[in-house]
């Protein structure tokens, strides 16, 4: 009988986000976590809200019925040093490019399940993409419960995890820079700052919304905002004539391209 039921090796900004997120939605208690970490400050973060702590990653390893690697993917082979030949639980990643085989090949491990989480999982509403395919009903359904309370989730191959990872992983990093571009451009229209990030931050949030609610095709909406010979069509055209479409599709490419090259 294990004594806790999850062991996270790297208590980091996204160990935190998501242990909130399970505490919260009352997936886990503290008391069922076990947090392994060489820093004093972040075990004393987890010591405050109710979690054991250790300096060492071995009692997660020896004490937790899942184990979840929240390190840095550069970091994970100086976390397992102390760990080699131990008999590894269900093993959860978050560590981008960190393949499923090379996880076993590293631990050991046989029940390994991987998942491409995003920023906004610190405030509960991420996306997170699993490959939780070698798992069990019982595990498979630990993990969605546990990424379910910090956002949605989707279920997907490992393959698929790259694009992934250029699309949700990446993709909060180009909300804000469209949102930043907007904002300048709305500035150079006269408006304060102020009354431009009310503007944009609510007529993003309201797009976004109707999108996600409406019937309507993102080609019928489009057409619902715009008149022939009108502003929104002189705005779209100038957008045609940049290549907005094309350079996003370059940007994604290019991050997917990156994730391939940082694999193993």
């Amino acid at each position: 009988m294990k004594k806790y039921t999850l062991g996270v090796i790297g208590g980091g900004f996204m160990a935190r986000a998501i242990l909130s997120g399970a505490f919260s939605k009352k997936i886990l208690s503290p008391k069922e976590v076990l947090v392994c970490d060489p820093s004093t400050e972040c075990r004393a973060y987890f010591t405050s809200v109710g979690a054991d702590v250790s300096e060492q990653n071995l009692p997660a390893v020896q004490n937790c019925r899942y184990l979840l690697f929240a390190v840095k993917p550069q970091n994970f082979a100086a976390a397992i040093e102390e760990l080699r030949g131990q008999q590894f639980p269900v093993v959860i990643s978050i560590m981008a490019g960190k393949t499923i085989a090379g996880i076993q090949a590293a631990t050991g491990a046989e029940k390994i399940a991987r998942v491409m989480p995003n920023l906004p999982c610190s405030i509960g509403a991420g996306m997170s993409a699993v490959d939780a395919s070698r798992l069990g009903n019982e595990d498979r359904n630990f993990v969605l419960g546990l990424f379910l309370s910090v956002g949605e989730v989707i279920e997907t191959a490992e393959e698929q995890l790259n694009a992934v990872t250029a699309v949700s992983g990446s993709g909060p990093a180009y909300i804000y820079l469209f949102l930043r571009a907007f904002i300048s451009a709305a500035m150079k229209q006269g408006l304060r700052e102020e009354q431009a990030r009310t503007l944009v931050f609510q007529t993003m949030e309201g797009g976004l919304s109707m999108a996600k609610t409406s019937p309507k095709s993102l080609d019928e909406l489009i057409a619902a905002v715009s008149s022939k010979g009108g502003t929104t069509v002189a705005a779209l055209e100038s957008f045609a004539r940049d290549g907005f479409d094309a350079a996003v599709s370059r940007a994604v490419a290019a991050a997917r391209q990156r994730a391939e090259e940082l694999s193993e």
